[in-house]
């Protein structure tokens, strides 16, 4: 198996798919995880390329939000749209990376994601509120590259 499919069990996937629901309950924002063993590329650009290749950039309000995992690299990045990124905190990414990165120290990756993926909900449900016309744009499973 390659350090991808090693990465977490499914069931650990599922716990994460079941925090991205919850975190998306309350707000119209798209929370996405990409997995992937390794990139050549600068880690950020990469996770811009996924970022549109999953066609985040297209949702209505421009407010998806991907936590990029390079495995291998033992690397993540955080990169939102730019509905997100004209109304939250000018420290919204590092707080989240640091949530996510007190547990990828300690090698828990399911409960880093988990927390990461919880705490970028609450900050998308301040700035976009569900609303009951509201519709979950983009999957909620855990891609993998």
């Amino acid at each position: 198996m390659s350090k991808v499919e090693d990465f977490l069990t499914v069931s650990e996937e599922q716990e994460i798919v079941d925090a991205i629901l919850t975190a998306e309950k309350n707000t119209s924002g798209e929370i996405r995880v990409h997995i992937e063993a390794r990139t050549q590329k600068k880690h950020y650009k990469r996770a811009q390329e996924i970022f549109h290749l999953l066609k985040m950039d297209n949702t209505k309000h421009e407010n998806g939000v991907l936590i990029y995992v390079a495995v291998h690299d033992r690397k993540f990045v955080i990169c939102g749209d730019k509905g997100i990124d004209n109304v939250v905190p000018e420290d919204f990414w590092q707080t989240t990376k640091d949530t996510i990165q007190r547990y990828f120290i300690k090698g828990a990756y399911k409960e880093g994601l988990i927390a990461g993926v919880l705490k970028a909900g609450t900050e998308l449900n301040s700035h976009f509120p569900w609303h009951s016309d509201d519709t979950n744009e983009l999957p909620n499973e855990i891609s993998k590259g």
